[in-house]
């Protein structure tokens, strides 16, 4: 019972201090994740945010559920993302109590502004993280411009899976979900059929 509520409370504080939706999370989860060993590094925490952004639902919901499920069973996927939500939920019922006055203020337009950079360097950390254990599995040695181990079908695969979404999505030719989809039939073929 104690690891069910060592995830409530730390999926509590990471919904409390998160700000700019699921992925700004990911660098606190995996902070969090592997220092009370839910996971066994950076790497399996990637493979779960790809399983959470694959399934219907808000991210940091899924991730939340995925991990306290993956830990301590049902009753640590409930705690897990009572955790995550409650924050939000509180902040909220505030909000809606005290109306928007206390958001138009001086201080908390300053807040928020302030915040949005942090939230840009979050995401793009998470993006950058992303990138390295797709395509760059034994290293990358930025230094000497090598990359042991790139895996090159994944780097062609995701530029043409990217520009053909930049382009078909923004002219609403292409649902997303059937990308997510394709994307994850593809991943089957090739890596498990073909054995790329």
């Amino acid at each position: 019972m104690k690891n069910v509520w060592t995830l409530f409370w730390n999926f509590f504080l990471i919904g409390l201090f998160t700000f700019g939706g699921g992925y700004a999370m990911i660098p606190m989860i995996e902070e969090v994740a592997v220092r009370e060993g839910w996971i066994a590094s950076a790497s399996e925490l990637y493979s779960w945010v790809g399983i959470a952004e694959g399934t219907p639902g808000p991210f940091a919901v899924n991730i939340a559920t995925l991990l306290g499920f993956q830990n301590a069973g049902f009753f640590g996927a409930l705690f897990a993302t009572l955790g995550v939500i409650l924050p939000s939920w509180i902040i909220l019922v505030l909000i809606a109590s005290f109306g928007k006055k206390l958001l138009e203020t001086k201080y908390a337009t300053a807040a928020l502004k302030g915040l949005r950079p942090v939230v840009i360097g979050l995401i793009t950390v998470v993006v950058i993280g992303l990138i390295y254990q797709n395509l760059f599995q034994t290293g990358l040695d930025l230094w000497n411009l090598s990359a042991q181990g790139l895996d090159y079908f994944s780097l062609i695969i995701g530029i043409l899976v990217f520009g053909v979404s930049l382009i078909k999505i923004k002219q609403k030719a292409l649902s997303p979900i059937f990308l997510i989809i394709l994307s994850g039939v593809l991943g089957i073929i090739f890596y498990q059929v073909v054995g790329l």
